[in-house]
């Protein structure tokens, strides 16, 4: 090997070389290097092939030296050094370095671009080379314009990658799995699902393990049903139900859709070549229905196959204590992350124990971990156990976690409306008109409510007080008709007193116009799902108390089970209780 340009690189590290000195002599690329040399053949095209070989060998210095021995790099040498790169910023100097040869790029240049710049969250760098890719017309190439959709979508900008996609006239199954995941990350689950049906019914396009995956994460965001089931259909149909990511994706959206069992069936057909994705999303499953012990026990089972269970695998578990607040349990669980598995425990686990202690009343220990833990307490730590706080009658800790909470967002509208509720509770009045104040003074406004319910697979999306929907007549000539039939049976509306300067006949209108009510009057009139089978709703923010109190008298007049899953955790209201046991 020619070791004249040796001052251009640096040497292996010591983690490189003996890695590649345990492959096999036939794999290693120095080994085809050196018969190359041997037998005289070094041309461009097998210097740029062993550029590729070396950096696929996680060896790049010597990807570096090859390229400096090509008398005359084209696109195609300066291409295979940059994706050599391409996690560093070195790609993007490499790449200045060839526009200055000049040596103009291709698509495949570009896509390695695109790609540096979303991982190292380079945005004008990667708007220049949208620039240029528009200037050299290959913006619209699949190659380059899915790198792009990716791009935009990894740096926040849902938008502009929709943009990037409808431009490439000639989109291919990588573009349009580009675009559903891209789309289903930034929390636009609608869309993501009209971009997966419209590669399902394309002609020039299939659907892969990439775009499924993203397709179930959108449904899982919706907790849309009848969407996972007919993703589920196409993927059993294309064989892509076989691929573990793809089984992992299915089993997480089950049972975000509060289908255990559905879950359960496809993690057992698929348990051969499950990941710890998967058993974590399993294991996630159980935890949000309470359930304890299926979830020790799959835990349990996870190291009996040999799987060593991680940060995640944890986080299920103190999941689960802190929505059944087991605060015994989930203490020793914590300490045994720590000590029997080595493992550092994350501001979300801390966050659940917090949870686990302040729902079992334990407010002052629950408060002093919060103070004490290596991390700095977030909003969702302080909003714990301010829910803690109004749950157990406690109104001046109450106050306190409120401010502690407004200190990280003062526009925190739930602090307001729930330390307000705490303290009508202990008819601290005046209190309740300073936090009025407060809101006004600081032009807080309450975040429009937003639910949705799926009927026959399209998804049905309703706002407070909501009339644009073609049913309303019917939707709240039901509502009228379940009001009546539930106060009938002890329902006393409960006040929001974040609603005022209002008769209070007005102020029942506004709490029975909620979107969430609007959804399961839709559900029962439009037959959203069979008789004996639950009405699911999901919504944007942490459900009320007066729809939480209706929908337990609901779940009565109505004979079926209903399950609200709000921006907290689910609700299962059966026989006039609620799972959650008063606690959200």
């Amino acid at each position: 090997m020619n070791h004249s340009l040796d001052r251009h690189a640096s040497p292996p590290t010591p983690a490189q070389a003996p890695a590649a000195a345990a492959r096999p002599a036939n794999s290693d690329p120095r080994a085809l290097h050196a018969r190359a040399i041997i037998n005289g053949h070094r041309d461009r095209s097998f210097l740029n092939n062993l550029i590729t070989h070396y950096s696929k060998s996680n060896l790049p210095s010597y990807s570096f030296r090859v390229f400096h021995q090509i008398p005359s790099p084209n696109v195609v040498s300066w291409t295979s050094l940059i994706a050599t790169y391409s996690d560093t910023f070195l790609s993007l100097r490499h790449f200045v370095s060839m526009l200055r040869h000049p040596t103009l790029p291709n698509q495949f240049t570009m896509a390695s671009l695109f790609r540096s710049c979303a991982s190292l969250s380079c945005v004008p760098f990667g708007l220049s080379l949208h620039a240029l890719s528009l200037k050299i017309s290959l913006s619209r190439d699949p190659v380059s314009g899915s790198a792009l959709v990716s791009f935009y979508s990894k740096c926040g900008m849902p938008g502009d990658a929709r943009k990037v996609f409808d431009e490439i006239p000639r989109r291919d199954r990588v573009c349009f799995g580009a675009i559903v995941v891209g789309l289903a990350q930034n929390s636009r689950p609608v869309e993501a699902l009209s971009a997966f049906a419209e590669l399902v019914a394309s002609c020039d396009a299939q659907a892969t393990t990439y775009s499924v995956s993203g397709a179930l994460c959108a449904a899982a965001q919706l907790a849309a049903l009848e969407q996972c089931r007919m993703i589920h259909a196409h993927a059993f149909v294309t064989g892509l139900d076989k691929n573990a990511f793809v089984g992992s994706s299915l089993v997480d959206v089950y049972g975000k859709a509060g289908l255990v069992g559905d879950a359960r069936r496809v993690f057992d057909e698929n348990l051969v070549r499950m990941n710890d994705v998967g058993w974590n999303a399993m294991m996630a499953a159980y935890a949000q229905q309470g359930d304890k012990d299926s979830t020790v026990e799959l835990f349990d089972l996870m190291e009996a196959r040999g799987l060593r269970p991680d940060r995640y695998s944890f986080l299920a578990i103190l999941t689960l204590f802190c929505n059944v607040g087991m605060d015994v349990e989930a203490d020793q669980w914590f300490t045994r992350m720590i000590r029997d598995y080595c493992l550092e425990p994350g501001l979300e686990h801390y966050t659940c124990l917090v949870g686990a202690l302040s729902r079992a009343g334990r407010l002052s220990d629950a408060e002093k971990i919060a103070m004490t833990m290596p991390f700095k307490p977030d909003a969702a730590v302080w909003r714990a156990l301010l829910s803690s706080c109004a749950f157990h009658g406690n109104a001046d800790m109450a106050w306190t976690m409120a401010k502690r909470l407004l200190e990280i967002d003062r526009h925190d509208d739930s602090a307001y409306i729930i330390v307000a509720n705490a303290l009508s509770g202990a008819q601290r009045w005046d209190e309740v008109a300073e936090v009025r104040k407060m809101m006004k003074d600081r032009r807080v406004k309450k975040e429009v409510g937003k639910s949705w319910i799926e009927v026959r697979g399209k998804v049905h999306v309703f706002f407070a007080g909501d009339r644009r929907h073609e049913m309303m007549d019917q939707i709240y000539a039901k509502l009228a008709e379940l009001r009546e039939e539930i106060e009938k049976i002890g329902y006393v509306p409960v006040s929001d007193e974040m609603v005022h300067d209002v008769g209070e006949d007005e102020k029942n209108e506004l709490l029975w116009s909620h979107s969430e009510k609007l959804a399961v009057a839709f559900g029962v009139v439009s037959g959203a799902a069979l008789p004996g089978k639950p009405l699911r709703i999901v919504k944007n923010l942490r459900i009320c108390r007066d729809c939480h109190e209706a929908f337990k008298f609901m779940s009565r007049a109505l004979g079926r089970e209903i399950i609200v899953r709000d921006v907290n955790r689910y609700h299962r209201f059966l026989n006039g209780s609620c799972s959650c046991g008063g606690v959200w």
